[in-house]
């Protein structure tokens, strides 16, 4: 028999359906590994082994409530750079285009400060580094941008190692801020990696100028990033430790060693034993010091193409060693 006293109403109705509600809302919470959990997608051309130690590692970052930091080398870590550097092509591309042959005096200007980093000849000291700020100097950020990209829709698309492309997918995954670290002019890299990595262009950190008035000026800001100055760009510019770096090269070596997780090393080179100047290196190849050090020890493959015709090869600027996977 129903009670006449007890009519159920549509506020009845609304309190069980919140109640309702707040129960599966406590249910979610108790289990938010399974409900939120990240995706390890192995990354097709390492081995299981590496594939395991890259994944493990990332699963042991899920519960972390800081920022996740991940740098990337740029040239010879995530983009090929046999035979040549892009950094070095997209200006002798632009100068026999744009400046060869021409007698106004900022062509002038601008030849003679190629034929200063030729005459220097070695492409990864710090005076060269330089001088491809001065060249660029003058350009707005814009045109340096498209200078790069130019350069490499015509001699490095295909260059970008797949590997890294997926090791950096995974990082997203997992919640990781990715950042890459040059030490070439950083507008010349931003659009073309932001578009192939997907990630902000103001995460790409290189070589910085003082820009005026709408245009690069030669005030070059430090801490350059070669060498040691890799590793003050961290604290400098991204104020984060990083959990994963990954480098190819003995100018990485200090950017390395800031990592407070995983060190991931591309090509390494094995045949030239390091000396003295080379500190914790000496007696070393690249090679064998990071195996020593635990590092993740990785290939992407890197050889020329012969079908391109490089300016660099006619500015006589040495070659990069080639790594066939």
């Amino acid at each position: 028999m129903k009670n006449k006293y007890f009519k159920p109403d549509n506020r009845c109705s609304s309190i069980f359906l919140v109640c309702k509600i707040l129960f599966i809302l406590i249910l979610l919470n108790s289990y938010p590994i399974l409900t939120f959990s990240q995706t390890y997608r192995k990354i097709s051309g390492w081995s299981d082994d590496i594939n395991n130690r890259i994944e493990n590692f990332l699963n042991t970052t899920i519960t972390m409530k800081t920022r996740k930091v991940a740098v990337f080398d740029g040239d010879g870590t995530v983009i090929g750079q046999v035979p040549y550097y892009l950094a070095d092509e997209a200006l002798y591309q632009y100068a026999d285009k744009y400046y060869k042959g021409a007698k106004d005096a900022r062509s002038i200007s601008k030849l003679a400060i190629l034929q200063r980093m030729v005459k220097d000849g070695n492409n990864v000291g710090k005076s060269y580094v330089e001088d491809r700020v001065h060249f660029l100097s003058g350009m707005t950020p814009s045109e340096i941008m498209e200078m790069g990209y130019n350069c490499y829709l015509s001699s490095y698309q295909g260059k970008i190692y797949l590997e890294m492309k997926q090791l950096i997918a995974n990082l997203k995954e997992y919640g990781f801020e990715i950042w890459i670290l040059t030490a070439s002019p950083e507008f010349l890299y931003q659009k073309f990696l932001t578009e192939e990595l997907g990630i902000p262009d103001t995460h790409i950190l290189g070589v910085k100028a003082v820009v005026a008035n709408g245009v690069l000026t030669d005030e070059i800001i430090m801490p350059i990033p070669q060498d040691d100055g890799k590793a003050n760009v961290i604290p400098t510019f991204i104020k984060a430790r990083p959990l994963i770096i990954a480098g190819n090269s003995r100018g990485d070596l200090d950017m390395l060693n800031q990592s407070c997780g995983l060190k991931i090393v591309v090509n390494p080179d094995d045949s030239t034993i390091r000396g003295k100047e080379d500190g914790p290196m000496n007696g070393y190849t690249v090679k064998q010091y990071w195996e020593k050090e635990g590092a993740v020890i990785v290939k992407c493959n890197d050889v020329a193409n012969h079908d391109i015709k490089f300016h660099t090869k006619l500015w006589h600027i040495r070659t990069n060693k080639s790594n066939p996977k």
